[in-house]
């Protein structure tokens, strides 16, 4: 099977629909599919349901999408970065479901692997409990969660062989490897592609099954939130 596609549009072509949901992968700015998320934007697709750990910030990452109006709703654990956010949020423009961060890796990993639901004792007893069933097991409440399982997955790699066994670079590998497993397809953009057999076949951290299209994204500006730094000492 072809994996290998020559830019993110050609990657996304015949997979994007309004109306679907995608679970996309990264950490803040760290490990975001920086290249999907742009050709999602330029194709326009609408009324988007997006699980996420956060949106971005504005004007990077999902935060793009945000500006475009093209997201109808967020799945996400931490969006405090976010000002287009906030505001689409508290004028009701924008429909969000607030997931503890575990609960949502958790949630994805789970519909990745055909599991429709689980319990947690995470959110008993908090609003994150409303609406959802609550069982008692040995004494203790635990809340009914539901996994997620999307139309599409889009991540980002560090290294990826042809096959598309992928590799992901430290806090990278956070949620992009649950995401990744969460979509009906799974489209990755990576820094390199090298021959099958030169990874490490012990720090492969998604398999190539997972991976359904792949790009090579390079070069990327790797961008930081905040840049704290420390005054100079002088002697």
């Amino acid at each position: 099977m072809q994996k290998i596609y020559p830019d993110a549009a050609a990657a996304l072509d015949g997979l994007l629909f309004d109306g679907m949901q995608i679970c996309a992968g990264g950490f803040g700015l760290c490990g975001i599919p920086e290249r999907l998320i742009d050709a999602i934007r330029d194709a326009g697709t609408k009324d988007l349901t997006i699980a996420s750990n956060n949106a971005g910030i504005d004007n990077e990452g999902l935060g793009k999408l945000l500006r475009t109006r093209q997201v109808k709703k967020m799945i996400s654990s931490y969006v405090g970065e976010n000002k287009e956010f906030e505001r689409q949020f508290l004028a009701g423009e924008l429909e969000v479901e607030f997931c503890p961060q575990g609960t949502l890796a958790e949630r994805c990993r789970a519909g990745g692997a055909g599991i429709p639901g689980f319990y947690t004792k995470t959110g008993v007893g908090t609003q994150v409990a409303e609406g959802k069933e609550v069982k008692t097991f040995d004494g203790q409440d635990y809340i009914l969660e539901r996994g997620i399982f999307a139309d599409l997955a889009i991540v980002k790699g560090w290294k990826a062989d042809k096959a598309g066994n992928l590799m992901f670079r430290k806090t990278a590998r956070n949620f992009n490897a649950p995401m990744a497993t969460a979509g009906k397809v799974c489209v990755a953009e990576v820094e390199e592609i090298v021959e099958v057999g030169e990874l490490d076949s012990d720090c492969i951290h998604l398999p190539s099954i997972y991976v359904n299209r792949m790009i090579v994204g390079a070069p990327y500006d790797k961008k930081i939130e905040f840049e704290t730094v420390r005054e100079r000492e002088y002697a």
